[in-house]
C-alpha cells in the first residue's frame, strides 16, 4: 500500500506593517491580514472580518463617542473561522479550497439581512402615515445598526405601535430581527455579528428555534428556517 502523504496547514492573522495605516472608527491601524502555508506554499487574505468591522454602524457608542471594536476580538474570531474551515477538510484541504470556504463561512447574516428589513422599516412607516420616519432610516443606516435603532423605538413608539412594527416585521422582512434577538439574548456579545459558521454549529439551529418557540410563540419556525437557508445561497 502506497504511504499516505499528509501535510500541516500553519496560519497567523497579523496586522500588516507592509502597508499604510487606515482609519478604523477614527484609529489610525493596519489592516489586518492571514498567512497561510500549506504544502510549501504559502499564500496572503486581507481578513474579511476586519473589513466588515471597519464600518462604521460597528463603532461602539459611548456617551456621545465612538469607539473601534477591539481588535483582539476580531482576531480571536478570525482564527476561529480559519480553524473551522480547515478541519472540515482533514483529507482534502487546498489553499484555493479554503479561499472560498472562508470567504463563504465568514459572511455575516445579519449584515446581509439588514438592508431587507430597511426596506420593511420604510415600507411600514410609510403605511402608517410616518413616510420622513423611514427616509431617515435609509440615511442612517449604514451608520448605525438597525437593531438597535428599534430598540430605541420601543420607548418612542405607542406600545400598540411597536407592537404591530415586530409583529408585521415576521411577515414582511428577512428574519433580521429575531436573529439579533437570539444573538443578544443571553449572549451580549462584544461583536454582533451572526457568521454563517457560527449558524452551522452544532445545535445553534435547535437552539434558535427553542428561543422562537419561548419569545414568539406564534411565529413559523419552518419558515423562518427556510428563509435564513436563502441567505445562506
Amino acid at each position: 500500500m502506497d504511504e499516505k502523504k499528509t501535510y500541516q496547514v500553519t496560519y497567523k492573522v497579523y496586522h500588516n506593517e507592509r502597508l499604510k495605516k487606515v482609519s478604523f472608527h477614527g484609529k489610525l491601524v493596519f489592516p489586518l491580514y492571514l498567512r497561510l502555508t500549506f504544502d510549501r506554499r504559502t499564500t496572503e487574505y486581507r481578513s474579511n472580518l476586519f473589513d466588515l468591522f471597519m464600518k462604521p454602524k460597528y463603532g461602539i457608542r459611548v456617551s456621545g463617542e465612538i469607539f473601534p471594536p477591539h481588535l483582539d476580538k476580531i482576531i480571536e474570531r478570525e482564527e476561529k473561522l480559519i480553524e473551522f474551515v480547515i478541519d472540515r477538510h482533514p483529507e482534502d484541504f487546498s489553499l484555493e479550497l479554503f479561499k472560498k470556504e472562508y470567504d463563504y463561512y465568514g459572511r455575516d447574516l445579519l449584515d446581509e439581512m439588514e438592508e431587507g428589513f430597511l426596506n420593511y422599516l420604510r415600507l411600514f412607516f410609510d403605511d402608517e402615515g410616518m413616510p420622513y420616519l423611514g427616509d431617515v432610516f435609509a440615511l442612517s443606516y449604514q451608520e448605525v445598526t438597525l437593531y438597535d435603532v428599534v430598540l430605541d423605538l420601543k420607548r418612542a413608539l405607542k406600545p400598540d405601535l411597536y407592537q404591530r412594527l415586530i409583529e408585521h416585521s415576521f411577515l414582511f422582512a428577512p428574519p433580521y430581527y429575531p436573529l439579533h434577538q437570539f444573538l443578544e439574548t443571553p449572549l451580549r456579545p462584544n461583536l454582533k455579528v451572526l457568521t454563517i459558521m457560527d449558524w452551522e454549529q452544532t445545535g445553534t439551529k435547535e437552539k434558535f428555534v427553542e428561543f422562537l418557540s419561548k419569545h414568539f410563540p406564534a411565529s413559523n419556525s419552518s419558515e423562518i428556517l427556510v428563509a435564513i437557508k436563502q441567505f445562506m445561497t
